[in-house]
C-alpha cells in the first residue's frame, strides 16, 4: 500500500536523537574548548555524524577527504569509523582552527589516522591522485561546493561516496524572497548535484540536510 511521507516535526527529531549514539566526553569538552575560542558554532550533529559512521563501515571505507576541518569535530568521528590502516585527510583554510583541530585530534583515540592539510580547498585537493578515496564530505565555503564536487569526482573511486553537509541552507532554503549569497549557493549547488552524471543521490534530512551520493 503506497502512503504519503510523514511530516516530521521537532519531537520526531527528538526521538531520533534519544535513540542515536552520541558524543563522548572528549568531544564535548572538543565543542565546549571551541565555543571558548570562538570557533563558528556550526559543527554538524551527532546523528548526522553517526550516519556517517554507519556509511562508512557499511562500505568499507579507508580513506576519506573532508573540506572543511573547523575544530576536529567530524574528523574525529569519521577516523573512529575506519579501520587500522585507515586515513582522513582533512583540510582546512584558517591557520587558527587547524591548529585548535591538531591540538584536539592529538588527545584522541585516532590521531595517528588524521591528517591536517593547511590550505584552500582547491590548492590541496588537486594535490590528491585520482581514485586515492573512497568517501569525500564536504563542509565548507558554499560558492565553492561545485569547484569542490569536480575533484571529489575525480579523487572519490567509483562505487564511493560523496556526503555534502548544508543542503537545507542553515534552513532558508525554501524561503521566499531574496536570499544572500551562500543561500543561492546552495540552491544552485543541490541543483547541479540531482543534476550531474555519474552520481546517484539523495539529500537526508538529519541537521540541516545532507547530500548522501554514491560515485556510479
Amino acid at each position: 500500500m503506497s502512503q504519503t511521507s510523514t511530516v516530521l516535526t521537532h519531537r520526531h527529531f527528538d526521538y531520533l536523537r534519544e535513540r542515536t549514539l552520541a558524543d563522548d566526553d572528549l568531544l564535548v569538552s572538543l565543542k565546549e574548548a571551541a565555543k571558548a575560542a570562538g570557533l563558528p558554532e556550526i559543527a554538524i550533529a551527532p546523528e548526522q555524524a553517526s550516519l556517517i559512521q554507519v556509511l562508512l563501515r557499511a562500505s568499507g571505507a579507508r580513506e576519506v577527504v573532508e573540506v572543511g576541518t573547523l575544530g576536529g569535530y567530524s574528523a574525529i568521528w569519521m577516523a573512529r569509523a575506519l579501520p587500522e590502516g585507515g586515513r582522513v585527510r582533512t583540510i582546512e583554510v584558517s591557520e587558527r582552527h587547524a591548529r585548535f583541530a591538531r591540538e584536539w585530534i592529538e588527545r584522541s583515540d585516532v590521531a595517528g589516522r588524521i591528517e591536517v592539510h593547511v590550505g584552500r580547498g582547491m590548492d590541496v585537493l588537486p594535490r590528491f591522485e585520482p581514485g586515492s578515496a573512497d568517501a569525500a564530505f564536504l563542509d565548507a565555503d558554499k560558492e565553492s561546493y561545485p569547484a569542490y564536487l569536480g575533484e571529489c569526482l575525480r579523487i572519490v573511486r567509483p562505487g564511493g561516496l560523496i556526503l555534502v553537509d548544508n543542503a537545507f541552507a542553515f534552513g532558508r532554503l525554501l524561503e521566499a524572497g531574496e536570499v544572500d549569497r551562500d543561500v543561492a549557493a546552495v540552491r544552485a549547488f543541490n541543483d547541479l548535484m540531482a543534476r550531474t552524471a555519474g552520481l546517484q543521490g539523495v539529500i537526508v534530512p538529519l541537521g540541516d540536510g545532507m547530500w548522501v551520493a554514491v560515485r556510479t
